[in-house]
């Protein structure tokens, strides 16, 4: 497993994490086995894997309670990452959101407390002001954006610092090389990639786009016709399906899995400190793992730059995945 120091926190993370909305979120990931995810942690704690990341949204806390019984003794083996809610970022709301997330974790701090998307009711200074009062109570370690743009990161760095922003990035939706990751990378901050393999779809699991799950064809890349989507737009899937199956071809040319070469591409991009890994089972851990130490080399990203180059661009700087330009969270 390779380290990577996370922004300017001085802490140094796995190069691969484990991320815990799988865990415990049975509404959007579908019934699971308990058994599964408690050896799918084992896998990643006896990997060296040392970063975990949950949040008190994913299945009401649920997340947080599973993942806080599973990791027992060992927890102090782990740098343990959680998020609070939009709504709950008002001083009073945060500091109890906090100490419910403690109670569920079975733990007496959280290494890195992130904001999971920026508050619009509550501005950043007020927000600010209170994790760092739990920083020097020692309740946190460190403060954690997830999903801000530019210019929230601009606003933020105004109202006082962070060490990392995490943001959805894959090689199916690269929005955020456009601005997002500049910007975290200006202002320093280590950048944790969530949804690698782009909810299962570079798992090589879907042959068509009719074959994904519901829950997981609301994204832009989908039609806004489509059942659950919030969008409205007209989706991009002759040109994702076009681009799957020369993702696939190249991989198979290659002798690699597209999961595996997806995350390994993940881990070349610049600026990247740790790419979370959903695994809901030790098999989809142990087949994820291999992309650890695996360098799949300068020409092999150029290819993978080229094939997904045209749904790039046919994206957009829109980085969030689920809602248009003009009504976008992420900003």
């Amino acid at each position: 497993m390779r380290y990577r120091l996370l922004g300017q926190s001085g802490f140094s993370v796995s190069v691969l994490s484990f991320g815990g909305w799988q865990m415990g979120d049975e509404g959007f990931w579908g019934p699971s086995d308990e058994a599964d995810a408690e050896r799918t942690v084992k896998e990643a704690l006896d990997a060296g894997i040392n970063l975990f990341d949950t949040a008190e949204m994913y299945g009401n806390g649920e997340s947080e309670r599973l993942l806080g019984q599973y990791l027992g003794k060992r927890r102090e083996d782990v740098f343990l990452a959680s998020k609070v809610s939009p709504e709950h970022c008002s001083p009073e709301r945060l500091r109890e959101s906090l100490e419910n997330s403690l109670k569920r974790l079975n733990t007496d701090r959280i290494d890195l407390y992130q904001v999971h998307w920026p508050p619009r009711d509550v501005p950043f200074s007020e927000v600010y002001g209170e994790l760092e009062r739990l920083r020097e109570e020692g309740k946190i370690r460190a403060v954690g954006l997830s999903n801000f743009g530019p210019q929230d990161l601009r606003e933020w760095q105004d109202a006082g610092n962070a060490v990392s922003n995490q943001v959805g990035y894959n090689v199916l939706f690269r929005a955020v090389e456009y601005e997002t990751v500049p910007a975290s990378r200006a202002y320093e901050l280590g950048v944790m990639a969530y949804m690698p393999l782009m909810q299962g779809l570079l798992s090589g699991r879907y042959g068509r786009i009719d074959e994904v799950p519901m829950m997981r064809r609301r994204t832009r890349h989908f039609s806004g016709t489509r059942q659950g989507t919030r969008h409205g737009e007209g989706g991009h899937e002759p040109l994702l399906t076009a681009t799957m199956e020369e993702l696939g071809d190249f991989a198979e040319a290659i002798g690699l899995p597209l999961a595996v070469l997806s995350i390994a591409w993940l881990t070349a991009q610049p600026g990247i400190s740790s790419v979370i890994l959903g695994a809901r089972t030790p098999s989809q851990m142990r087949s994820n793992l291999a992309a650890a130490d695996l360098d799949i080399g300068p020409a092999a990203v150029a290819q993978l730059d080229e094939i997904t180059f045209p749904l790039k661009q046919a994206m957009g700087a829109n980085c969030d995945l689920w809602e248009t330009a003009s009504q976008s969270r992420i900003r």
